[in-house]
């Protein structure tokens, strides 16, 4: 009995430890279809951005200013698409940053639906999700772009389906 208690107050204070640098999450919707899926479950790495900044092309949860049904502030997850300093306009379904169309090869329908012109403040980024027609995102002014300390962290692995394990990387 004394050895199960002692295995069992080590792997608590092992995930405890562990919950500290990465957060398991669910996704929910189709905001990101098709990188994600409803119910895939993620791992986001808490400190992916403690020495180094965020990237294009990165895959980010994110506190939202958009409050659930129960009036709890959203996290979402979504591409980072701009960067500080860019300009990102969007316009005959195509994304351009700073006058250069970006090859989205990654999205649902290759199309992405609206206009608008934005210059992305310092340190805030412009993310969008991978479903342009069904995604609400820094398109919208509910969401607007995103400070990076509303950022949690960095999608870094996919854990279930099993299928589909594995790391994520940016593009």
């Amino acid at each position: 009995m004394k050895d199960f208690v002692k295995d069992v107050c080590v792997v608590g204070i092992a995930a405890v430890i562990v919950l500290q640098f990465v957060q398991p999450t669910r996704v929910f919707g189709i905001s990101m279809q098709p990188t994600f899926h409803q119910n895939d479950y993620l791992i986001v790495s808490k400190e992916a951005y403690a020495k180094t900044q965020p990237k294009r092309g990165d895959v980010v949860v994110f506190q939202s200013k958009l409050l659930s049904a129960s009036g709890q502030e959203e996290l979402l997850i979504k591409r980072i698409i701009g960067l500080p300093g860019d300009t990102v306009l969007i316009e005959d379904g195509n994304v351009y940053i700073n006058g250069d169309m970006i090859a989205d090869s990654y999205t649902k329908d290759k199309y992405t639906n609206g206009y608008m012109s934005v210059k992305v403040p310092k340190g805030s980024y412009f993310c969008m999700g991978d479903n342009r027609l069904h995604s609400t995102d820094s398109r919208f002014e509910s969401v607007g772009c995103v400070n990076k300390d509303q950022i949690k962290g960095k999608v870094v692995f996919r854990v279930f389906p099993f299928t589909k394990m594995g790391r994520i990387g940016s593009h």
